[in-house]
Protein backbone atom coordinates (compact mmCIF):
# COMPACT_ATOMS: atom_id res chain seq x y z
CA UNK A 1 0.00 0.00 0.00
CA UNK A 2 1.40 3.35 -0.78
CA UNK A 3 1.38 6.37 1.09
CA UNK A 4 -1.32 8.07 -0.72
CA UNK A 5 -3.24 4.51 -0.26
CA UNK A 6 -2.81 4.95 3.49
CA UNK A 7 -3.46 8.40 3.47
CA UNK A 8 -7.02 7.81 1.46
CA UNK A 9 -7.72 4.89 3.87
CA UNK A 10 -7.51 7.24 6.97
CA UNK A 11 -8.56 10.51 5.83
CA UNK A 12 -10.96 9.69 2.82
CA UNK A 13 -14.18 12.33 4.25
CA UNK A 14 -13.89 15.49 2.98
CA UNK A 15 -15.00 18.23 5.99
CA UNK A 16 -17.69 20.24 3.69
CA UNK A 17 -20.26 19.33 1.73
CA UNK A 18 -18.89 17.61 -1.69
CA UNK A 19 -21.14 20.09 -4.14
CA UNK A 20 -20.73 23.25 -2.09
CA UNK A 21 -17.56 24.47 -3.46
CA UNK A 22 -18.01 23.08 -7.20
CA UNK A 23 -15.61 20.32 -6.86
CA UNK A 24 -15.81 16.98 -8.00
CA UNK A 25 -17.95 14.12 -5.71
CA UNK A 26 -14.60 12.05 -4.43
CA UNK A 27 -15.00 8.67 -4.95
CA UNK A 28 -15.66 6.11 -2.16
CA UNK A 29 -12.57 4.75 -1.05
CA UNK A 30 -12.77 0.80 0.94
CA UNK A 31 -12.65 2.62 4.30
CA UNK A 32 -16.28 4.59 2.86
CA UNK A 33 -17.90 1.66 1.95
CA UNK A 34 -16.84 -0.22 5.45
CA UNK A 35 -18.30 2.97 7.28
CA UNK A 36 -21.14 3.44 5.47
CA UNK A 37 -22.50 -0.07 5.51
CA UNK A 38 -21.88 0.00 9.15
CA UNK A 39 -24.55 2.71 9.60
CA UNK A 40 -26.62 0.93 7.27
CA UNK A 41 -26.52 -2.07 9.35
CA UNK A 42 -26.82 -0.26 12.65
CA UNK A 43 -29.91 1.95 11.34
CA UNK A 44 -31.34 -1.21 10.05
CA UNK A 45 -30.99 -3.25 13.39
CA UNK A 46 -32.49 0.16 15.65
CA UNK A 47 -35.79 0.32 12.96
CA UNK A 48 -36.44 -3.39 13.61
CA UNK A 49 -36.10 -2.89 17.19
CA UNK A 50 -38.90 -0.30 17.29
CA UNK A 51 -41.16 -1.98 14.48
CA UNK A 52 -41.14 -5.46 16.80
CA UNK A 53 -41.63 -3.23 20.25
CA UNK A 54 -44.16 -1.67 18.38
CA UNK A 55 -46.35 -4.38 16.74
CA UNK A 56 -48.44 -5.97 19.13
CA UNK A 57 -49.82 -1.92 19.31
CA UNK A 58 -49.94 -1.48 15.78
CA UNK A 59 -52.30 -2.86 12.94
CA UNK A 60 -50.78 -5.07 9.66
CA UNK A 61 -51.14 -2.43 7.60
CA UNK A 62 -49.70 0.42 9.56
CA UNK A 63 -46.73 -2.22 10.23
CA UNK A 64 -45.98 -2.67 6.98
CA UNK A 65 -45.67 1.13 5.84
CA UNK A 66 -43.75 1.36 9.07
CA UNK A 67 -41.14 -1.16 7.49
CA UNK A 68 -41.58 0.15 3.86
CA UNK A 69 -40.82 4.04 5.49
CA UNK A 70 -37.72 2.75 7.81
CA UNK A 71 -35.83 0.49 4.70
CA UNK A 72 -36.23 3.87 2.51
CA UNK A 73 -34.77 6.06 5.15
CA UNK A 74 -31.81 3.29 5.76
CA UNK A 75 -31.54 3.08 1.94
CA UNK A 76 -31.23 6.78 1.39
CA UNK A 77 -28.46 6.87 4.40
CA UNK A 78 -26.63 5.99 0.91
CA UNK A 79 -26.74 9.42 0.38
CA UNK A 80 -24.96 11.26 3.33
CA UNK A 81 -22.03 11.89 2.17
CA UNK A 82 -23.53 14.14 -1.23
CA UNK A 83 -26.53 16.11 0.56
CA UNK A 84 -25.75 15.92 4.27
CA UNK A 85 -28.04 18.61 5.24
CA UNK A 86 -30.84 17.85 2.90
CA UNK A 87 -30.60 13.91 4.02
CA UNK A 88 -31.26 14.99 7.93
CA UNK A 89 -33.95 17.90 7.57
CA UNK A 90 -35.40 15.28 5.42
CA UNK A 91 -35.74 12.21 7.40
CA UNK A 92 -36.53 14.75 10.53
CA UNK A 93 -39.18 15.25 9.27
CA UNK A 94 -39.93 11.49 8.47
CA UNK A 95 -39.43 11.13 11.69
CA UNK A 96 -41.92 13.03 13.11
CA UNK A 97 -44.88 10.07 11.84
CA UNK A 98 -42.19 7.22 11.38
CA UNK A 99 -40.21 6.00 14.76
CA UNK A 100 -38.92 3.29 12.59
CA UNK A 101 -36.55 6.08 10.93
CA UNK A 102 -34.90 7.50 14.06
CA UNK A 103 -32.03 5.29 13.54
CA UNK A 104 -31.24 6.35 10.04
CA UNK A 105 -32.00 9.63 11.47
CA UNK A 106 -29.37 9.82 14.33
CA UNK A 107 -26.91 8.23 11.37
CA UNK A 108 -27.88 11.81 9.24
CA UNK A 109 -26.85 13.85 12.28
CA UNK A 110 -23.75 12.24 12.80
CA UNK A 111 -22.72 13.01 9.20
CA UNK A 112 -23.91 16.82 9.55
CA UNK A 113 -21.55 17.02 12.63
CA UNK A 114 -18.58 15.86 10.86
CA UNK A 115 -18.94 17.84 7.76
CA UNK A 116 -20.88 21.02 7.84
CA UNK A 117 -19.82 23.98 10.63
CA UNK A 118 -21.20 24.70 14.13
CA UNK A 119 -24.02 26.67 13.06
CA UNK A 120 -25.41 24.46 10.81
CA UNK A 121 -25.20 21.47 13.32
CA UNK A 122 -27.15 23.75 15.62
CA UNK A 123 -30.17 24.04 13.70
CA UNK A 124 -30.53 21.06 12.57
CA UNK A 125 -30.09 19.62 15.53
CA UNK A 126 -32.32 21.66 16.92
CA UNK A 127 -34.81 20.98 14.12
CA UNK A 128 -34.28 17.13 15.21
CA UNK A 129 -34.95 17.43 18.88
CA UNK A 130 -38.18 19.21 18.11
CA UNK A 131 -39.24 16.39 15.55
CA UNK A 132 -38.21 13.66 18.45
CA UNK A 133 -40.74 15.92 20.46
CA UNK A 134 -43.67 15.86 18.29
CA UNK A 135 -43.04 11.96 17.52
CA UNK A 136 -43.85 11.38 20.95
CA UNK A 137 -46.90 12.81 21.51
CA UNK A 138 -48.08 11.94 17.17
CA UNK A 139 -47.18 8.31 17.50
CA UNK A 140 -46.69 7.68 21.45
CA UNK A 141 -45.31 4.48 22.92
CA UNK A 142 -47.49 2.65 25.33
CA UNK A 143 -44.32 0.95 27.00
CA UNK A 144 -42.54 3.66 27.73
CA UNK A 145 -43.00 7.07 29.84
CA UNK A 146 -43.27 10.54 27.81
CA UNK A 147 -40.89 12.20 29.98
CA UNK A 148 -38.76 9.39 29.69
CA UNK A 149 -39.44 8.99 25.80
CA UNK A 150 -38.48 13.05 25.32
CA UNK A 151 -35.31 12.23 27.31
CA UNK A 152 -33.78 9.63 25.49
CA UNK A 153 -34.84 11.21 22.36
CA UNK A 154 -33.08 14.46 23.74
CA UNK A 155 -30.17 12.31 25.05
CA UNK A 156 -29.66 10.30 21.80
CA UNK A 157 -29.51 13.42 19.80
CA UNK A 158 -27.09 15.19 21.91
CA UNK A 159 -24.16 12.41 21.76
CA UNK A 160 -24.19 11.86 18.39
CA UNK A 161 -23.95 15.59 17.60
CA UNK A 162 -21.65 15.35 20.09
CA UNK A 163 -19.54 12.42 18.44
CA UNK A 164 -19.44 14.36 15.76
CA UNK A 165 -18.50 17.39 16.12
CA UNK A 166 -15.65 15.49 18.02
CA UNK A 167 -14.84 13.99 14.61
CA UNK A 168 -15.06 16.48 12.90
CA UNK A 169 -12.22 18.80 15.34
CA UNK A 170 -9.87 15.62 15.16
CA UNK A 171 -10.18 15.85 11.36
CA UNK A 172 -9.50 19.50 11.35
CA UNK A 173 -6.34 19.31 13.60
CA UNK A 174 -4.82 16.61 11.94
CA UNK A 175 -5.32 18.02 8.52
CA UNK A 176 -3.61 21.36 10.24
CA UNK A 177 -0.59 19.07 11.65
CA UNK A 178 -0.05 17.65 8.26
CA UNK A 179 -0.31 21.14 6.56
CA UNK A 180 1.85 22.27 9.06
CA UNK A 181 4.48 19.71 8.30
CA UNK A 182 4.16 20.04 4.72
CA UNK A 183 5.28 23.51 5.21
CA UNK A 184 7.94 23.08 7.49
CA UNK A 185 9.48 20.25 4.97
CA UNK A 186 9.34 23.15 2.12
CA UNK A 187 10.75 25.81 4.61
CA UNK A 188 13.66 23.07 5.86
CA UNK A 189 14.14 22.93 1.79
CA UNK A 190 14.26 26.46 1.05
CA UNK A 191 16.75 27.00 3.73
CA UNK A 192 18.99 24.07 2.61
CA UNK A 193 19.00 25.29 -0.60
CA UNK A 194 19.75 29.11 0.75
CA UNK A 195 22.30 27.17 3.30
CA UNK A 196 24.40 25.54 0.18
CA UNK A 197 24.19 28.79 -2.00
CA UNK A 198 25.72 31.23 0.44
CA UNK A 199 28.03 28.21 1.38
CA UNK A 200 29.04 28.09 -2.59
CA UNK A 201 29.28 32.12 -2.42
CA UNK A 202 31.53 31.48 0.20
CA UNK A 203 34.21 28.73 -1.35
CA UNK A 204 33.98 30.82 -4.58
CA UNK A 205 34.94 34.14 -3.40
CA UNK A 206 37.55 32.59 -0.83
CA UNK A 207 38.86 30.47 -4.27
CA UNK A 208 39.50 34.00 -5.97
CA UNK A 209 40.73 35.55 -2.78
CA UNK A 210 43.50 33.31 -1.78
CA UNK A 211 44.41 31.51 -5.61
CA UNK A 212 44.04 35.42 -7.33
CA UNK A 213 47.27 36.72 -6.03
CA UNK A 214 49.42 33.89 -6.34
CA UNK A 215 47.87 33.31 -10.06
CA UNK A 216 48.31 36.77 -10.66
CA UNK A 217 52.34 36.15 -9.79
CA UNK A 218 52.54 33.23 -11.82
CA UNK A 219 51.14 35.26 -15.05
CA UNK A 220 53.37 38.51 -14.74
CA UNK A 221 56.68 36.43 -14.07
CA UNK A 222 56.11 34.15 -16.86
CA UNK A 223 54.60 37.10 -19.16
CA UNK A 224 58.34 38.80 -18.49
CA UNK A 225 60.21 35.61 -19.38
CA UNK A 226 58.39 35.44 -23.13
CA UNK A 227 58.56 39.30 -23.78
CA UNK A 228 62.45 39.52 -22.21
CA UNK A 229 63.69 36.08 -23.92
CA UNK A 230 67.68 38.15 -23.46
CA UNK A 231 67.27 38.90 -19.33
CA UNK A 232 70.15 38.34 -17.71
CA UNK A 233 70.86 34.85 -15.93
CA UNK A 234 69.93 36.52 -12.74
CA UNK A 235 66.94 37.63 -13.58
CA UNK A 236 65.57 34.74 -14.94
CA UNK A 237 66.42 32.80 -11.81
CA UNK A 238 64.83 35.13 -9.84
CA UNK A 239 61.33 34.94 -12.05
CA UNK A 240 61.29 31.36 -12.15
CA UNK A 241 62.05 30.79 -8.66
CA UNK A 242 59.04 33.13 -7.92
CA UNK A 243 56.78 31.20 -9.94
CA UNK A 244 57.73 27.75 -8.25
CA UNK A 245 56.96 29.43 -5.20
CA UNK A 246 53.56 31.19 -6.15
CA UNK A 247 52.60 27.40 -7.83
CA UNK A 248 53.20 25.82 -4.80
CA UNK A 249 51.51 28.27 -2.42
CA UNK A 250 48.74 28.25 -4.53
CA UNK A 251 48.36 24.62 -4.38
CA UNK A 252 48.66 25.07 -0.20
CA UNK A 253 45.97 27.33 -0.75
CA UNK A 254 43.60 24.54 -2.87
CA UNK A 255 43.93 21.81 -0.73
CA UNK A 256 42.83 24.11 2.15
CA UNK A 257 39.72 24.97 0.30
CA UNK A 258 39.43 21.55 -0.42
CA UNK A 259 40.05 20.45 2.94
CA UNK A 260 37.12 22.88 3.60
CA UNK A 261 34.50 21.03 1.73
CA UNK A 262 35.56 17.26 3.15
CA UNK A 263 33.69 15.54 6.21
CA UNK A 264 35.49 16.08 9.88
CA UNK A 265 37.09 13.05 9.87
CA UNK A 266 38.00 12.73 6.43
CA UNK A 267 41.07 14.42 6.70
CA UNK A 268 43.92 14.58 8.90
CA UNK A 269 44.02 17.66 10.75
CA UNK A 270 46.40 19.46 9.63
CA UNK A 271 45.81 22.91 8.57
CA UNK A 272 47.66 25.90 7.54
CA UNK A 273 46.60 28.80 9.92
CA UNK A 274 44.41 31.33 8.50
CA UNK A 275 45.62 34.75 7.57
CA UNK A 276 45.47 37.36 10.32
CA UNK A 277 46.52 41.22 10.04
CA UNK A 278 49.32 39.47 11.99
CA UNK A 279 50.61 38.01 8.93
CA UNK A 280 50.06 41.38 6.75
CA UNK A 281 53.73 42.00 6.94
CA UNK A 282 54.48 38.93 5.25
CA UNK A 283 52.13 39.63 2.16
CA UNK A 284 53.69 42.72 1.66
CA UNK A 285 57.25 41.06 2.10
CA UNK A 286 56.36 38.46 -0.55
CA UNK A 287 54.66 41.30 -2.57
CA UNK A 288 58.17 43.22 -2.34
CA UNK A 289 60.05 40.22 -3.41
CA UNK A 290 57.88 39.57 -6.23
CA UNK A 291 59.17 42.91 -7.98
CA UNK A 292 56.38 44.97 -6.70
CA UNK A 293 56.84 48.51 -4.93
CA UNK A 294 54.81 48.55 -1.59
CA UNK A 295 54.35 50.56 0.83
CA UNK A 296 52.80 49.77 4.39
CA UNK A 297 51.98 52.60 6.77
CA UNK A 298 49.63 50.87 10.01
CA UNK A 299 49.34 52.23 13.57
CA UNK A 300 47.81 49.39 14.67
CA UNK A 301 50.88 48.47 17.60
CA UNK A 302 49.35 45.01 18.28
CA UNK A 303 47.61 43.18 15.46
CA UNK A 304 47.32 40.15 17.25
CA UNK A 305 44.57 42.16 19.51
CA UNK A 306 42.81 42.40 16.23
CA UNK A 307 39.83 39.67 16.19
CA UNK A 308 40.87 37.05 13.82
CA UNK A 309 37.82 37.57 11.53
CA UNK A 310 38.42 41.21 11.21
CA UNK A 311 42.16 40.77 10.58
CA UNK A 312 41.13 37.77 8.10
CA UNK A 313 39.20 40.72 6.15
CA UNK A 314 41.70 42.97 6.32
CA UNK A 315 44.23 40.57 4.71
CA UNK A 316 41.90 39.69 2.14
CA UNK A 317 41.20 43.43 1.11
CA UNK A 318 45.12 44.24 0.62
CA UNK A 319 45.83 41.20 -1.00
CA UNK A 320 43.11 41.97 -3.54
CA UNK A 321 44.29 45.44 -4.22
CA UNK A 322 47.82 44.11 -4.40
CA UNK A 323 46.78 41.75 -7.13
CA UNK A 324 44.65 44.27 -8.97
CA UNK A 325 47.71 46.89 -8.68
CA UNK A 326 50.16 44.19 -9.99
CA UNK A 327 47.98 43.41 -13.38
CA UNK A 328 46.39 46.85 -14.11
CA UNK A 329 49.20 49.54 -12.61
CA UNK A 330 52.30 47.70 -12.35
CA UNK A 331 55.60 49.29 -12.02
CA UNK A 332 53.56 51.73 -9.54
CA UNK A 333 53.65 52.55 -6.22
CA UNK A 334 51.48 51.15 -3.91
CA UNK A 335 50.46 52.33 -0.40
CA UNK A 336 48.40 50.12 2.27
CA UNK A 337 47.12 52.00 4.90
CA UNK A 338 45.68 50.67 8.29
CA UNK A 339 44.47 52.78 11.33
CA UNK A 340 42.06 51.92 13.96
CA UNK A 341 41.55 50.64 17.80
CA UNK A 342 39.20 49.25 19.85
CA UNK A 343 36.00 50.91 19.68
CA UNK A 344 36.01 52.77 16.46
CA UNK A 345 37.01 50.08 14.03
CA UNK A 346 39.47 50.03 11.56
CA UNK A 347 40.18 51.53 8.28
CA UNK A 348 42.36 49.87 5.21
CA UNK A 349 43.35 52.32 2.17
CA UNK A 350 45.04 51.25 -0.80
CA UNK A 351 46.24 53.91 -3.31
CA UNK A 352 47.98 53.69 -6.47
CA UNK A 353 48.66 55.91 -9.04
CA UNK A 354 48.18 55.37 -12.86
CA UNK A 355 51.21 53.49 -14.83
CA UNK A 356 53.40 55.94 -17.23
CA UNK A 357 53.29 53.59 -19.92
CA UNK A 358 51.45 51.10 -22.09
CA UNK A 359 50.03 47.98 -19.58
CA UNK A 360 49.92 44.59 -20.86
CA UNK A 361 45.97 43.63 -20.95
CA UNK A 362 45.47 40.92 -18.39
CA UNK A 363 42.41 39.00 -18.34
CA UNK A 364 39.83 39.61 -15.29
CA UNK A 365 36.68 39.42 -14.19
CA UNK A 366 35.83 42.04 -12.23
CA UNK A 367 34.45 39.61 -9.61
CA UNK A 368 37.24 40.22 -6.65
CA UNK A 369 36.27 43.56 -5.73
CA UNK A 370 31.93 42.99 -5.68
CA UNK A 371 33.75 39.71 -3.30
CA UNK A 372 35.43 41.81 -1.17
CA UNK A 373 32.64 44.56 -1.05
CA UNK A 374 30.47 41.15 -0.05
CA UNK A 375 32.82 40.26 2.38
CA UNK A 376 33.39 43.52 4.07
CA UNK A 377 29.44 43.62 4.31
CA UNK A 378 29.07 40.36 5.95
CA UNK A 379 31.83 41.62 8.39
CA UNK A 380 29.49 44.41 9.04
CA UNK A 381 31.66 47.09 7.24
CA UNK A 382 31.80 48.89 3.94
CA UNK A 383 33.91 48.83 1.08
CA UNK A 384 34.04 51.78 -1.41
CA UNK A 385 36.44 51.59 -4.60
CA UNK A 386 36.87 53.87 -6.96
CA UNK A 387 39.43 55.91 -9.46
CA UNK A 388 41.54 58.44 -7.39
CA UNK A 389 41.20 62.10 -7.82
CA UNK A 390 44.53 62.64 -9.00
CA UNK A 391 44.68 59.81 -11.39
CA UNK A 392 45.19 55.86 -10.42
CA UNK A 393 43.14 53.80 -7.87
CA UNK A 394 42.01 53.99 -4.45
CA UNK A 395 40.53 51.47 -2.19
CA UNK A 396 38.05 52.53 1.44
CA UNK A 397 37.21 50.16 3.84
CA UNK A 398 36.03 50.44 7.24
CA UNK A 399 35.20 47.05 9.54
CA UNK A 400 34.45 47.06 13.20
CA UNK A 401 36.76 46.46 16.03
CA UNK A 402 34.45 46.02 19.31
CA UNK A 403 36.15 47.30 22.57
Amino acid sequence: MTRTDRQRWLFPSHLVEPGGSGAPRPRRTVRDWIVDTTLFLLAAFFGLLVVDGSAPYTSETVAFVDQLLGAAACCALWLRRRWPVGLAVGLSLVSVVEPVAAGALLASLFSVAVRRPFREVAWIGGLATAASVAQVFVRPDPTVNVGLGLAIGFVLILLVTAWGMLVRSRRLLVEALRERARRAEAEAGLRAEQAQRLAREAIAREMHDVLAHRLTLLSVHAGALEFRPDAPPEQVARAAGVIRDSAHEALQDLREIIGVLRAPDDGDGGHRPQPTLATLGALIDESREAGADVVLDTTVDDPAAVPAATGRTVYRIAQEALTNARKHAPGTTVTVTVRGRPGEGLTVDVHNPAPAGPVPHVPGSGQGLIGLTERAALAGGRLEHGSAPGGGFSLHAWLPWPP
